[in-house]
């Protein structure tokens, strides 16, 4: 019963395997069927897919050294997990943004692993000004923090009126009882006497 609950909170997970399917798989078309460097137009000069091999984090961003961004990516990918794990009943718009990081972090980590760096091979841009290349873990992660920044900033939290809607459970002509002691004196006085 418990397991089959985890399950249902956390059933997101389909979506990030399916973010990590399908970035392996573009990776691995890329890698087979490009040499290292090499470009192809999709798009006209807006959409190329370039294949090269990135030592740092996502779009080419490189602080420390290589064991570093494999270290950090592992912690990173265990605590996003955890906090997935924490807010399994929380709304799913919450959960699908976590999702979509998870399954970004765990594409790259297995290129890190296989590999020793991450393949990118998305490349957007008009002539020589272009964007860093990326991939689809990438792109997934992005969508993720953009997701959360935004629910962050924008989700309305319930005034104090609207979060609650029980009524006081003592008589609204009277003032409410000070203490334990007021609320027995009431039982007191309205037991009947024989």
């Amino acid at each position: 019963m418990a397991l089959v609950n985890l399950l249902q909170g956390m059933g997101v997970l389909s979506i990030s395997a399916l973010i990590v399917g399908l970035d392996q798989l573009t990776k691995l078309r890329v890698k087979d069927r490009f040499f290292l460097g090499e470009s192809m137009e999709v798009l006209g000069d807006l959409l190329r897919f370039t294949y090269i091999e990135n030592p740092g984090m996502a779009f080419g961003i490189r602080i420390g050294g290589k064991y570093f961004f494999t270290i950090f990516a592992t912690l990173a990918t265990a605590v996003i997990l955890f906090y997935l794990y924490r807010i399994r009943h929380e709304r799913f718009l919450s959960r699908f943004s976590l999702a979509l990081i998870f399954g970004g972090a765990i594409g790259n980590l297995i290129d890190r692993y296989a590999y020793g760096q991450v393949i990118d091979f998305i490349d957007v841009g008009l002539g020589q000004t272009r964007w860093p290349v990326f991939n689809v873990a990438d792109s997934a992660v992005t969508v993720g923090m953009l997701m959360l920044v935004f629910f962050v900033l924008f989700e309305r939290e319930p005034k104090p009126a609207e979060a609650t809607t029980e009524t006081p459970s003592f008589p609204q002509n009277k003032p409410a009882p000070s203490d334990e002691s007021d609320n027995w004196r009431e039982v007191r006085d309205r037991t009947p006497r024989a």
